[in-house]
């Protein structure tokens, strides 16, 4: 059974992305959203972490969420893959259970 996780804090404020990637079961997928989406930022304190989770784990970032923090795709870490809304509801549909890291 595969688990779409989300995470809307950001990394540098809340460890919901930590705790998420050490729960994430091999198979799962991660989409970072909203403030998340700092999350995917190559070159911080968090891109080892995450890098090393993606040898198992999906790692997605919403595409509109970048934008409005004014990030642009260049500067996230290598592998993470951006989606839009649609890309987003494919997500779930691909899943068995979604899980939000809050």
């Amino acid at each position: 059974m595969s688990t779409l996780h989300t995470v809307n804090k950001s990394p540098f404020e809340r460890d919901s992305l930590s705790s998420c990637v050490r729960l994430a079961a091999k198979g799962s997928a991660i989409l970072l959203i909203e403030d998340g989406a700092l999350g995917a930022m190559a070159g911080t304190d968090h891109s080892d972490m995450l890098a090393g989770v993606m040898k198992d784990v999906s790692v997605y970032v919403l595409g509109p969420d970048l934008a409005a923090r004014g990030m642009s795709e260049d500067r996230i870490i290598d592998g993470i893959q951006v989606v839009d809304y649609s890309g987003f509801v494919e997500l779930t549909t691909k899943h068995d259970t979604c899980q939000s890291w809050l």
